[in-house]
């Protein structure tokens, strides 16, 4: 696949030494044995470790519990592939034809991963520091918008407690899909609210707990309760 490196380099705000791992972070291992997957198992450790830093010092009144959830909203899939979208990553993806196909570059799951493959990536490249200023980048709009309220509670609590104050029903949450095996499944979930016939929306994670987790998300911004990122995050149907 033929990209422009110069152009994904102004988007990352970072430029790679080692152009191989820049390559690799982009690949997904439907195009082949060299791919991201190893990277992303060390962005997602590296992207932990700053976000929960910055946490820690940003919300000096905040106990280990609401820590760890406010870290949990802001690494989950659905924030990552926010991100994605907002850099415009899609275009960029090295697929296969199958996945290329069948819209891959559109599946929140491949962004997400994506995003933490090529933190893995920048901090093998640079160093940790180079890691830390493109997460810290990447989601100065998140940081700057979070509150310690709003983001003590997971999307699931949320949307219930929003249902109960509206007089509606509980939502209901249905697996749809799982693809792949073992550690690699990527579960599909659907989010119904009864009255609401209009609204199926869906969420992707690789649990059925983070699926449905992110189908609440969606559901969230279908209300206008959370207007973050409104356009295809997850899939409305």
């Amino acid at each position: 696949m033929k990209f422009d490196r110069n152009a994904i380099e102004v988007l990352l705000d970072y430029r790679f030494v080692d152009p191989s791992l820049f390559v690799r972070a982009l690949t997904h291992r439907s195009a082949g044995n060299r791919n991201n997957e190893r990277l992303e198992y060390l962005g997602d450790a590296v992207l932990d470790l700053v976000v929960a830093e910055d946490l820690y010092q940003r919300f000096p009144e905040a106990d280990e519990g609401e820590l760890s959830r406010m870290r949990a909203t802001l690494v989950r899939g659905d924030t990552l592939a926010k991100l994605a979208r907002e850099i415009n990553i899609a275009q960029h993806l090295i697929l296969g034809s199958g996945e290329m196909k069948s819209g891959g570059h559109r599946r929140s799951s491949i962004l997400a991963g994506t995003i933490e493959a090529l933190i893995g990536a920048i901090y093998l490249d640079g160093s940790f520091d180079a890691s830390q200023a493109f997460i810290r980048h990447l989601y100065a709009r998140e940081f700057a918008q979070l509150s310690l309220d709003d983001a003590l509670k997971d999307p699931k609590t949320r949307l219930q407690e929003y249902a109960q104050s509206h007089s509606l029903p509980l939502p209901a949450y249905t697996v749809t899909n799982i693809i792949g095996e073992g550690h690699e499944q990527i579960f599909t979930a659907e989010c119904v609210i009864d009255t609401l016939s209009e609204a199926v929306v869906s969420g992707e994670g690789r649990s059925r707990r983070k699926a449905e987790q992110e189908a609440a998300a969606a559901m969230l911004r279908y209300l206008g309760v959370d207007q973050a990122n409104s356009d295809n995050t997850s899939t409305l149907s």
